[in-house]
């Protein structure tokens, strides 16, 4: 795809796109906020932004293909800084915090995205314009724009806006009916499991969760990451979990199969995999090291090369945010972070010239890290995609920084001999590595939007200024949902309410993994052998991993994913796993009964409505969240929607495996008969 040069100016920043991008903006961002903390992935917001924005600015006059990328740049940079819900769920899980403040969860958010927007500037010219690099999303996105942009052919307008929301709203339709009846009227099952004695105290267990999100998931993960996670599930499940209930002398008293099993998985295996995606992490960073410092040499040069007058005459599709507006705007970043991280600090309750030292050593090493990270994540998301670049990885490397970084401060100023001292020191190296996770995040989907603006003609720094104002609505949502959430559902081993129903409570997998490994350092409490032992099996997987790449072409087993299938319940890897194995399947009938257009079609419709699944599985989930905090903070009962009691669990059981199977047919029948649509 050769990027495209306008002959005539183009209305591209308006307020009419600003408002649509806030409103797909909040839509987004609480799917992702949902999806992220039940699951532990979010989805790639830029493609179904791009349509979504299509059908809806056609009804106005005078909508063109750069406002409606401006569009989709906003709502996909809010969607994407959703990521910070890695990280911050862990303040609550330690007890520091028992909500999110609004004011101080927005600040990092919108500021630690300025800070991502800004570090990927200088970066531009060389990742962006003067590079080889893929950019799947990128790309994808520019071609979607293009093929549903007024100026080409009408028909291929139609077929590709105005299909391809027809497709997000039947998956949002099926979706969010199905939640509704699940997890709001209790008519469907939400799930299903069954544990199984393996002969003494050796027990294992195999479970399912009826959620079109997770199988959306799954198929948008693809097959070798579905058998990836599957080989976890089995090391977990099929190997770990029996062992050590076998070597246990009884089963607790009144504990059942399934409570049994489960307290083993938490307390040693979910350890296995702790590091099995830690090592996973590392590897993936080490390996891109080098195109990532070529990257930036190259950028450096570009740069020099740039202070001559003849780069001064630039066209619009290649001028940046100013000088001046970037000075401005960092100022304006860091001021805000030190007073957001001074209060954090101040309610330690440290002399005032500790509180200075830790503040300034915090945002020194927040920006720091934030800048390389940058850099990384920019060049990763070239190279894999914005929703395979290991942010799970990068936030992992910031927790473990900040942790080590905090702890000896915190040795050098005695914090740990003041009273909740080590709980303090735990939550600000997690507070530290949110804007560490913001700046990864942001700078991982800014360098696909730019991509995006770059192939069809757009201005740099208009789209720069729509990923900033990106960055504030998404801020904005993102702290009222994760709030009402938690409320409604709660976290894993932090539950606002003794009431709660634990199979409702949502896992957050990264935010556990990031507490576990802060608390870890600062206790001395982490099992170390069980992470080595991960660590090893994650070399494993490496040695696999690269061997089927060298020897056998399309195979693979990323590591990262093998680490998930042992550290996710089991609800949640089969679902993924199924997700995946019905794209392979889909993809294997589409390729031997359609030409490649028809294969091409049917893979943009898979996507569209499994985006759509998990948009509308998600928005009624924040909408039953909402119902059961208004419900209960007024006196009422925990499940205000719910039209049958225990007694109707036999028949939902049955209901919810026939709905959960249509629903299947139908997504894949849709999947498959697009190719057959010209």
């Amino acid at each position: 795809m050769k990027p495209v040069v306008h002959d005539t100016y183009l209305k591209e920043l308006t307020l009419r796109g600003v408002l649509l991008g806030a409103l797909i903006t909040v839509i987004f961002t609480a799917s992702n906020v949902y999806l992220g903390l039940k699951v532990g992935m979010t989805f790639s917001t830029s493609i179904p932004a791009a349509v979504i924005s299509m059908a809806l600015l056609r009804m106005f006059k005078h909508s063109n293909i750069l406002e409606n990328n401006m569009v989709q740049t906003q709502a996909s940079s809010a969607g994407t800084l959703t990521a910070i819900i890695f990280i911050l769920p862990g303040l609550i899980m330690l007890g520091y915090w028992h909500s999110f403040p609004l004011w101080q969860t927005l600040t990092l958010c919108a500021l630690g995205g300025f800070l991502g927007v800004l570090f990927t500037i200088p970066l531009r010219r060389a990742m962006v314009v003067e590079t080889d690099l893929p950019y799947p999303e990128g790309r994808a996105a520019a071609e979607i724009l293009r093929a549903g942009s007024v100026s080409e052919d009408k028909k291929l307008e139609d077929g590709a806006s105005s299909t391809g929301l027809k497709e997000i709203l039947a998956g949002f339709g099926f979706s969010s009916i199905f939640a509704l009846f699940s997890s709001g009227f209790h008519i469907f099952a939400s799930g299903f499991s069954s544990w199984f004695s393996l002969g003494g105290t050796a027990v294992t267990g195999v479970g399912i969760g009826f959620s079109t999100a997770l199988i959306s998931a799954g198929y948008l993960i693809g097959i070798s990451s579905g058998i990836a996670v599957l080989v976890g599930w089995l090391i977990s499940w099929g190997g770990f979990v029996p062992y050590f209930t076998s070597i246990v002398d009884q089963i607790p008293e009144g504990a059942s199969l399934g409570d049994f099993a489960s307290s083993v998985w938490v307390a040693k295996v979910r350890l296995i995999g702790v590091g099995v995606i830690g090592i996973a992490a590392v590897w993936t960073l080490l390996s891109l090291a080098r195109p990532v410092i070529r990257g930036m040499s190259d950028a450096i040069a570009v740069s020099r090369n740039n202070k001559t007058a003849a780069a001064r005459e630039q066209h619009h599709t290649d001028i940046d945010l100013s000088a001046k507006s970037f000075i401005t705007v960092l100022l304006l970043s860091l001021v805000g972070l030190f007073v957001v991280f001074y209060f954090f600090v101040a309610e330690a309750g440290l002399s005032a010239g500790t509180t200075f030292i830790f503040v300034s050593v915090g945002l020194i090493l927040a920006v720091l890290m934030g800048f390389l990270v940058a850099a990384a994540c920019g060049y990763m998301a070239g190279l894999l995609g914005s929703s395979s670049s290991p942010i799970s990885g990068i936030t992992i490397l910031g927790v473990l920084a900040a942790s080590l970084t905090v702890y000896g401060l915190s040795e050098l100023f005695s914090v740990f001999e003041i009273e909740n001292g080590s709980r303090f020191a735990t939550a600000y190296a997690i507070f530290i590595t949110g804007v560490i996770t913001a700046v990864a995040c942001i700078s991982n989907d800014n360098m696909q939007d730019l991509k995006t603006g770059y192939l069809i003609g757009a201005t740099p720094w208009r789209q720069q200024v729509a990923l900033l104002i990106g960055c504030v609505t998404g801020a904005v949502a993102i702290a009222p949902v994760m709030n009402l959430l938690y409320e409604a559902y709660g976290f894993t081993g932090a539950m606002p309410r003794v009431d709660m129903d634990p199979a409702a409570v949502l896992s957050a997998p990264q935010a556990t993994l990031m507490a576990t490994l802060a608390q870890g350092i600062f206790k001395s409490s982490l099992d170390w052998d069980l992470i080595l032992l991960g660590v090893g099996i994650g070399v494993v997987c490496i040695i696999v991993h690269r061997s089927l790449a060298k020897y056998r072409q399309g195979w693979a087993l990323p590591p990262l994913a093998v680490g998930f299938g042992i550290y996710l319940p089991s609800s949640i890897c089969i679902a993924l796993m199924l997700g995946a194995v019905l794209n392979y399947f889909v993809a294997r009938y589409v390729k031997a009964h359609s030409d490649k257009a028809g294969m091409k079609r049917s893979d943009h419709t898979g996507v569209l409505f499994a985006s759509g699944m998990i948009v509308g599985e998600s928005i009624i989930g924040v909408l039953i969240a909402l119902a059961v905090v208004i419900s209960v903070s007024s006196g009422g009962a925990a499940d205000p929607l719910a039209l049958v009691g225990a007694d109707f669990a036999s028949v939902a059981d049955i209901l919810g495996i026939v709905a959960f199977i249509a629903v299947i047919v139908v997504f894949v029948t849709r999947t498959v008969r697009a190719a057959k649509t010209k």
